[in-house]
This record gives C-alpha cells, sequence and structure tokens, in this order.
C-alpha cells in the first residue's frame, strides 16, 4: 500500500509522518487489497480547540473508502480514523465474501 501525505495551513512534524504510516500499514492485516491511502491533515483557522482534521481515503477494488474525522490532535483523530477503517473494511471484506 502506498501513502501520500498532504498537509493543509501547517507543516507537519518528522513523527507524525511516521506514526500515520505505522497506523495504517495495520490495515493491511485486515484486508490485502489495499491499493493506497491518501491521507490530509487539515488545521482549521477557527478558535475551537478541535481544529484538527484528518480525511483518509483508501483506494480498494469497487468503491474507496472514505474517513473524516476531527479533534484536538492530529494522532486522535488518526487513531479514531484507523478504528473506523478497520470496521468499514471487515465489513466490506465480508460483503464480497458473499458473494
Amino acid at each position: 500500500m502506498t501513502i501520500n501525505l498532504q498537509t493543509v495551513n501547517f507543516n507537519a512534524k518528522d513523527g507524525l509522518e511516521e506514526y500515520v504510516e505505522k497506523k495504517l500499514s495495520k490495515l493491511d492485516q485486515y484486508y490485502d487489497k489495499i491499493i493506497a491511502a491518501q491521507v490530509y491533515l487539515k488545521v482549521e483557522n477557527i478558535s475551537e480547540k478541535e481544529n484538527k482534521t484528518v480525511d483518509i481515503k483508501l483506494e480498494v477494488p469497487g468503491d474507496d473508502i472514505v474517513v473524516k474525522k476531527t479533534g484536538q490532535s492530529f494522532e486522535e483523530c488518526i487513531d479514531l480514523s484507523v478504528d473506523t477503517l478497520k470496521k468499514l473494511i471487515i465489513r466490506k471484506k465480508e460483503k464480497v465474501g458473499d458473494r
């Protein structure tokens, strides 16, 4: 799986990129047909504390899987996104298996 990381309105620190790759690489154990992941990290210009947004698009055969989460830190958003992606991947795999 190839991972493309884009940041909007800020520069990512080194550890953040590795964190994203480590978390997303775990998804391969649930579904081996993942082609690529597009990851967009954004800082919204609002006064609220929850101004970090993570948008992940997994390219898989058939329909792509898209998850968007907002929170106080990118790590929190990435964790929530990966948990949601894991559930969606398992559901997609079960649907494909039923055919």
